[in-house]
């Protein structure tokens, strides 16, 4: 786990990946680290950081990235009427998923990382939200032997 400091690379590959093309939010920059990987291959990308600190180091880390938003507050009060985005990457602690759903555009990506593997849904507030919803298409995927995120797309 990293407890929010910064994404692995792992999940910055998959990022990559799933970003190619789109547009992206992010939840939680941390330190800027996962903005970077999108902004590699998204069209554009959002990303909102609450604490004053980590969103000082993001925004010196994402300087120059022409396709790059850093901003600094409530992500969902920020983000609120944007959108829709193809893929909204959730890497912040506390999570309102309808308001991430209202984020998401239809065939849009969600991923939410940090995830203990081989835990049950039930009781398991992510899990049980995102696997469960039927709006999504979503599995858990097990990233390293030692962390797994869940991946879905909004159903049309």
């Amino acid at each position: 786990m990293t407890d929010g400091g910064s994404s692995i690379p792992a999940i910055q590959a998959l990022l990559r990946a799933l970003a190619v093309g789109r547009d992206v939010a992010e939840l939680g920059t941390a330190f800027g680290e996962g903005a970077a990987a999108m902004a590699e291959t998204a069209r554009s990308v959002v990303t909102v950081e609450v604490d004053p600190d980590r969103a000082a180091a993001a925004r010196e880390r994402l300087a120059g990235l022409p396709n790059v938003e850093a901003l600094e507050g409530d992500a969902y009060e920020l983000l609120r009427g944007r959108g829709p985005f193809g893929l909204v990457f959730a890497d912040e602690g506390a999570y309102d998923w309808e308001a991430i759903m209202a984020l998401l555009a239809p065939g849009g990506i969600l991923v939410k990382d940090d995830l203990t593997p081989g835990r049950a849904t039930e009781g398991d507030a992510a899990r049980e939200a995102l696997l469960r919803d039927p709006r999504l298409e979503a599995t858990e995927v097990l990233v390293t032997p030692e962390m797994a995120c869940i991946v879905a797309v909004r159903r049309a």
